[in-house]
């Protein structure tokens, strides 16, 4: 794996520094759809971070790269959303070492081989 990509409804700016590049959905193109979205992480080795299901219901069917980051928790205020990821985000590389698929809930993650 070479980076993250992040969903363009997820600030792309984070406020902690992961280990890999990031890197917002503008890069792919403006308004990409899924298939683009799907098919330029996986040219890039890159890893989905999103909130949005479809990620998540692919990568079961297939196996990486991608890889998915599911973000599995409410909306929140920006504070604390960089908060609950700067303290998950160890522990969301790791498991990405060995499973295709993370689940993020705001108590736990979970990971999909």
């Amino acid at each position: 794996m070479k980076g993250f990509l992040l969903d363009e409804n997820l600030p792309s700016h984070l406020q902690f520094k992961p280990q890999l590049p990031v890197f917002p959905f503008s890069k792919v193109g403006p308004h990409p759809s899924d298939a683009k979205i799907w098919n330029f992480a996986q040219q890039h080795e890159l890893a989905i971070v999103s909130k949005d299901a479809d990620f998540s219901d692919r990568i079961i069917l297939q196996s990486p790269p991608p890889w998915v980051i599911h973000l599995r928790f409410g909306n929140l205020r920006r504070k604390e959303y960089h908060a609950l990821l700067a303290r998950l985000w160890p522990q969301v590389e790791e498991l990405l070492k060995s499973h295709k698929l993370v689940n993020a809930y705001s108590d736990r993650l979970e990971g999909i081989r």
